[in-house]
């Protein structure tokens, strides 16, 4: 997608729209359908041209320099991909989510999936912290590709250990530096499910077979409940109170705030964008707004043009 837009970043009307629109496809998908996507990535967004004519050119282009190919076992022609069709002509195209290979479908309403989903910059804290998931993680997924398509990188930026490995505390920390502690429900329901067994075993890449999040993610992540019920001075029940739930890693909370992760808007602009992406990566999923909600919001509506 980027390949056709000067500067490598997607013009921000045309953002706005493709924004909205995944909205609306979510809010089918997940109300009607009753599906979660589990795997948005720009890989699995395509858009439609904006012109019939840019693939006439496209085809005109090949008669006079064919693109490379080359002859596979069995005797057919396979052409190298093709992903730069030129600058656009203009701002109509539509964004489509597409590869539903992993979706989930969740028909009741106490269903939940438990099992690790979603491409490591994009997956949930739920997902992470085995507190199982929804369709609200779609929407936190979607809400950390909005840096991709504004910014043209990801949001979490410090989330691979020194080899190159996914390191879930890494990715905590570095929420809990943009968004805050998470709530205290949510380390409740954190510890409360800590020792769940999944229905099935799941492998991790380094061949690793797993039974809990917290095996797969290699946590645990915040300090143990403390046992109240215990004879204790108020003064050390305050005291654990203040340190229950604590990030046993703090030490690699990074100095970055949300504010300061958006470099190509200014103003009220950026103003109603940061809003916009609070309202999506929210640590308590329930507490996300909809889709349907989210497509209503003032940095997706078209300005009125005066006069």
């Amino acid at each position: 997608m980027y390949h056709r837009h000067f500067g490598k970043t997607v013009p921000l009307p045309l953002v706005k729209t493709y924004i909205r629109a995944l909205l609306m496809g979510l809010d089918y998908l997940h109300k009607t359908c009753r599906t979660v996507h589990t795997d948005l990535k720009l890989e699995n967004i395509m858009v439609s041209f904006e012109d019939p004519a840019v693939l006439d050119n496209f085809i005109d282009s090949q008669l006079s320099k064919p693109m490379a190919f080359k002859i596979d076992s069995v005797g057919r022609s396979v052409y190298q991909s093709q992903d730069n069709f030129g600058p656009l002509k203009s701002l109509r195209s539509i964004p489509q989510l597409v590869d539903f290979g992993l979706a989930t479908r969740l028909e009741e309403d106490d269903d939940w999936g438990v099992w690790p989903i979603q491409p490591d910059h994009y997956r949930a804290p739920e997902v992470i912290l085995g507190n199982g998931w929804r369709m609200p993680a779609d929407i936190w997924n979607l809400g950390t590709l909005l840096w991709d398509l504004i910014e043209g990188k990801e949001l979490f930026q410090h989330i691979h250990d020194q080899e190159g490995r996914y390191d879930a505390k890494l990715h905590i920390a570095e929420m809990i530096a943009l968004l805050g502690p998470p709530p205290p429900e949510v380390i409740q329901r954190y510890h409360f499910m800590r020792e769940y067994l999944w229905p099935e075993s799941v492998r991790r890449d380094d061949g690793r077979v797993c039974e809990t999040a917290e095996e797969y993610f290699c946590g645990p992540f915040f300090d143990e409940k403390g046992d109240f019920r215990n004879p204790i001075s108020i003064k050390l029940f305050a005291d654990l109170r203040r340190t229950l739930g604590r990030f046993i890693y703090e030490a690699l909370i990074p100095d970055r705030k949300l504010g300061d992760t958006i470099s190509l808007l200014e103003g009220e602009e950026k103003e109603m964008f940061l809003d916009l992406a609070r309202k999506m990566l929210v640590w308590h999923p329930d507490v996300r707004k909809t889709a349907g909600e989210l497509a209503e919001h003032p940095f997706l509506q078209p300005k009125k043009v005066s006069g």
